[in-house]
């Protein structure tokens, strides 16, 4: 199957890495894990300060399904849990045992024959909450069975690496092609698996290889979805990265959860961009040590990229990794700047989708800050969404029915379809300066409050 998508956008900002061989690797002091990671759970603590862990125990459940749960990514004894306001669970930090970080539980994969008992395995380890359920964007229900599910075996966002990038070895096929059988005994659809049309040779027994072309947010596995087979309500459907895959076939391979990863470190500040061997939820400043340009400028440190990350603090000792794990992109705060005419200058090293800035002709490398360059107002119905929005939806009326909590108008405006990362292209396109991530996800929250 070929899927073309001619919508979307592609930012070309200065920081890749070009030399894909780790240039460290890095077993951290520390590692935590962020509930707020994982939404749609309602967190609870499994362990106190001083347990003993290894690679695989539970930190945490889900109060609504306790079966459901977040597990840890090395072996040593849990530092702290850390908590906020009213009690609220911020993160779970856990030392690493030097001598044997990855010292790992054993799962029993041999007795999960049925379709139960391989759901009971995925939560138990903790993969299901690397899984990703439409509608909503949450971790998936227990008690609901996907009608299809997605896997996208790619990423085009900027600076992005593949996912999946140097984890899998040369058993990869057999091990994903375990990992579909597995997947398929939940499902009486199909496992669609979505690849770069040009990155990507070959067939996964079991699977629908889905070749697709196209811009960010192609290579989100919910708009593959939207094209594909869009979900409509009543229905549920799974999706998830090439990773996650790989970590379920190995799972029940070898009985073991893959806890190692291959972090990105990208962006305009970053000294030598290079790839690092690593642990899930390491923490930030170890995996930065060092590798930071020493300019005096005020730097913003993103896990993840520059649409969808998670901004953290690079000074401070408590910060980690956050899921997905595999991404961090570094570019100055803008709060520093002296520009002449500030958001309005003319200069050609300014990047924009205007044609009104001479930026947008020039086919260079751009080193972005975070400066909002404007300011809000209300939103414009210019169709400036449609253009970097690959979906069967009108954006800006969804938005409008989400802002205004109209249930019936959003069900018909495809909020089942959609999450918050579909719209990131489009808030970067958005001349009103509208956190459009955030009113979509609050719009999700508000609609399972109400129908749940």
């Amino acid at each position: 199957m070929q899927l073309k998508l001619k919508k979307g956008l592609t930012l070309n900002i200065d920081g890749a890495v070009e030399n894909w061989n780790p240039c460290a690797e890095i077993v951290p002091t520390t590692c935590a894990i962020y509930p707020e990671d994982f939404h749609g759970i309602t967190p609870k603590t499994n362990v106190k300060e001083g347990d003993l862990v290894k690679v695989g125990s539970c930190l945490l459940f889900d109060k609504t399904q306790p079966d459901l749960k977040i597990t840890s990514p090395v072996a040593g004894k849990v530092k702290a849990v850390v908590r906020g306001e009213r009690r609220k669970i911020l993160r779970v930090e856990v030392e690493t045992d030097a001598s044997a970080p990855f010292e790992s539980e054993a799962f029993d994969t041999a007795s999960a024959k049925d379709s139960a008992a391989i759901l009971s395995l995925l939560a138990g380890s903790g993969l299901l909450a690397e899984v990703r359920q439409r509608p909503y964007d949450i971790v998936p229900r227990l008690n609901e069975a996907p009608r299809d599910i997605f896997v996208t075996a790619f990423d085009l966002a900027p600076l992005a690496p593949q996912p999946g990038f140097g984890l899998m070895g040369d058993d990869a096929a057999q091990v994903l092609t375990k990992a579909v059988e597995v997947l398929s005994g939940l499902t009486q659809g199909k496992v669609y698996i979505s690849v770069s049309d040009s990155g990507f040779s070959g067939t996964i027994k079991g699977a629908e290889i889905v070749e697709v072309s196209g811009k960010y947010p192609a290579s989100n596995p919910g708009v593959q979805a939207a094209n594909i087979a869009p979900v409509n309500k009543g229905e549920t459907i799974w999706c998830m990265d090439i990773a996650t895959l790989y970590k379920i076939g190995r799972l029940f391979t070898d009985g073991k959860v893959v806890s190692q990863t291959f972090v990105a470190v990208t962006g305009p500040e970053v000294a030598t961009p290079c790839a690092v061997k690593t642990v899930e939820g390491a923490s930030l400043p170890e995996v930065l040590a060092g590798r930071l340009k020493n300019d005096n400028v005020h730097k913003r440190v993103i896990c993840g990229n520059v649409f969808t990350g998670t901004v953290e603090n690079p000074d401070s000792k408590e910060s980690y990794l956050h899921y997905p794990w595999r991404q961090i992109t570094v570019i100055a705060e803008g709060d520093d700047a002296d520009e002449f005419m500030g958001w309005a200058s003319m200069a050609p090293s300014k990047m924009s989708l205007s044609r009104s800035f001479p930026g947008h002709f020039l086919h260079k490398l751009f080193r972005p800050d975070a400066r909002l360059n404007g300011g809000r107002r209300a939103m414009i119905m210019s169709g400036e969404y449609d253009r970097v929005f690959p979906m069967d939806v009108m954006p800006e009326y969804l938005l409008k029915a989400i802002i205004s909590r109209d249930i019936e108008s959003m069900e018909k405006l495809g909020i089942y379809e959609v999450a918050p990362e579909d719209f990131a292209a489009a808030e970067y396109a958005d001349t009103s300066k509208l956190p459009l991530q955030k009113i979509v996800r609050e719009g999700l929250d508000f609609l399972r409050k109400e129908l749940e």
